[in-house]
């Protein structure tokens, strides 16, 4: 159920399978929720701007059903996207929405 959406303008990141995994395990630890549950998604090559300009820039989405902790998440993913890709924090910007269980589908039917 949780879902980690990676927009970036890098044109590529250098292991997508690593850092998708990797960010997957982060998920799960930073929600508490079973890894199996967890998508994540990278889209790279992304025309951005942030600030006014076009140096590499990130956007996530973190979606989930409760378990959200955003002051404690955000820190800990922008931490851990820089390091990953070089972008500066103050270059990313992630947006967190709790979903209610009824609005989440899975598997022919929804979580709640």
């Amino acid at each position: 159920m949780p879902l980690a959406l990676v927009r970036t303008s890098l044109n590529a990141i250098y292991d997508k399978n690593d850092f998708l995994t990797k960010l997957s395990s982060q998920i799960s630890l930073l929600t508490g929720k079973p890894e199996n549950y967890v998508m994540t998604i990278l889209q790279s090559n992304i025309p951005m701007t942030f600030a006014g300009n076009d140096s590499p820039c990130c956007y996530i989405e973190i979606k989930s059903i409760g378990s959200i902790s955003a002051k404690k998440m955000s820190e800990a993913l922008c931490k851990s996207i820089a390091k990953y890709t070089s972008i500066p924090t103050d270059r990313i910007y992630i947006n967190f929405q709790d979903v209610k269980a009824s609005d989440w589908g899975f598997n022919s039917s929804t979580f709640g």
